[in-house]
């Protein structure tokens, strides 16, 4: 299948399934909520300003698209707002849980390496270490439909390379960068160690600041 998002789309999109498992008792999202879920300054890149209108248009746009439907709240006059991107009846994308949450990353934050995915989809889905997260971005470049995954060329100064989504068309190649003096064995590790650990910091800060956002709204 085909899908072409512009960005405001796909921030929607992953908006409503990144909702869907942090804050299943909200979802579906009404519009307002939806908005707060756009403009969120955590978890996101680029951070948005989207006003109501914009956020709106959007959603019509994607219902046009059958991506997204709205529904009525029982008892409430209130719209309802549900993606029907993946893993619906009316969806012929079905993920794992993981394929899920590497998807929804990659749509609300853009390019991702293997341990950035790990370590941002860990509110979405669990992996047991980098070498899962690249089994799974690679069944997502191999799919028997076509690839919803494409692998980056590595940026200079950058140990690993990063992977986008498909689902804004195809991304132009970029030169690849120049080899680099490989680090010894155990000066890799310890860097390997510090990134970990603060990829794993800046989730949790990440984590605190949308709780705090949540309040606020």
């Amino acid at each position: 299948m085909t899908i072409d998002l512009t960005l405001y789309e796909t921030r929607v999109i992953g908006a409503l399934l990144e909702k869907e498992s942090t804050t299943p008792d909200q979802y579906p999202l009404s519009l307002n909520g939806l908005v707060s879920a756009c403009n969120q300054k955590s978890n996101r890149e680029p951070v948005l300003e989207l006003d109501e209108s914009t956020v709106q248009q959007t959603v019509d746009e994607l219902v046009k698209k059958h991506l997204v439907t709205e529904v009525s709240g029982f008892g409430s006059r209130v719209t309802k707002l549900q993606h029907r991107f993946c893993n619906t009846e009316f969806s012929e994308l079905q993920f794992t849980p993981q394929e899920r949450g590497i998807v929804c990353v990659l749509l609300l934050r853009g390019p991702q390496t293997p341990g950035e995915l790990r370590t941002r989809t860990n509110r979405l889905c669990r992996f047991a270490d980098v070498q899962e997260v690249e089994a799974t971005l690679q069944g997502l470049m191999d799919r028997s439909g076509g690839a919803l995954v494409a692998k980056l060329p590595r940026e200079p100064g950058r140990r690993e390379s990063r992977y986008a989504h498909l689902f804004s068309g195809e991304i132009e190649a970029t030169p690849a960068a120049p080899p680099e003096q490989s680090p010894s064995s155990e000066t890799a590790q310890r860097l390997e160690l510090l990134e970990q650990r603060l990829a794993s910091m800046q989730t949790q800060i990440d984590g605190l600041r949308e709780d705090l956002d949540q309040l606020l709204s």
